[in-house]
């Protein structure tokens, strides 16, 4: 679905991203990991649209999209969750939803009930400003929220930062229910390497902007994934 290719990246004319090459099949979950500076954030915001690449290709089913605007990506199916648990605070939870429920193509309305299912304990806080929320009742609506424009490809930054162990378990049960229904990607950015490996079928380390190491995911890689991003 997602190929990036040669991708160079950065502000000015300082580069951050260097070279990088990656792929997200179709109905997949991949992981970017490390430390922070690493340049994941970087990467991720040229994906959406918010950086323009100084070399390099983004291809989403073959295009490359690396001159569309951000909203042209989102028509495409690319939907982003940035760092941070964003919400309009001042808005109930039902309205942060419904906003985007009443912006979206026909089916809206469907997709903010099956988002609520994906996330059950946010039925019970509709009526609650986002601003009272805590860091892992945001998080699930900002995913939620993503998720009622029907992405094919969501692209989550660091989704588990500052969150209590149980919500990141509930996080990583809905993205695998998710990609087990078909019909969607996940980009994942994550320091959280026992939670991005479990997640993911394929993982990418950064170091310095530049891929330091690649493989397969999966629990039993944390060892040799930590080894990575020590170096």
């Amino acid at each position: 679905m997602l190929q990036l290719t040669g991708l160079r990246v950065g502000y000015g004319r300082t580069s951050v991203v260097h070279g990088v090459d990656l792929e997200v099949p179709d109905d997949a979950v991949v992981a970017v990991m490390g430390h922070n500076g690493a340049g994941k954030t970087t990467l991720l915001r040229a994906v959406v649209g918010l950086l323009r690449p100084q070399a390099g290709a983004v291809l989403l089913d073959g295009e490359d999209i690396a001159r569309l605007r951000p909203s042209a990506r989102v028509r495409r199916g690319l939907a982003y969750v940035p760092q941070g648990q964003q919400s309009f605070g001042q808005l109930t939870a039902r309205e942060n939803l419904q906003l985007v429920a009443d912006a979206s193509p026909a089916g809206g309305a469907a997709r903010m009930a099956d988002a609520l299912d994906l996330f059950p304990a946010l039925r019970e806080l509709l009526g609650r400003r986002a601003g009272l929320l805590s860091g892992g009742q945001r998080q699930q609506l900002a995913i939620a929220r993503a998720l009622i424009t029907g992405p094919r490809l969501l692209i989550l930054d660091e989704p588990t930062e500052g969150i209590q162990p149980s919500v990141v378990a509930e996080i990583e049960d809905a993205i695998l229910t998710l990609t087990d229904a078909g019909g969607l990607s996940v980009l994942l950015v994550e320091q959280h390497v026992g939670f991005a490996l479990a997640a993911a079928q394929r993982y990418y380390v950064l170091e310095s902007g530049h891929v330091v190491d690649t493989g397969v995911g999966g629990e039993e890689r944390e060892g040799l994934v930590r080894a990575a991003m020590a170096i």
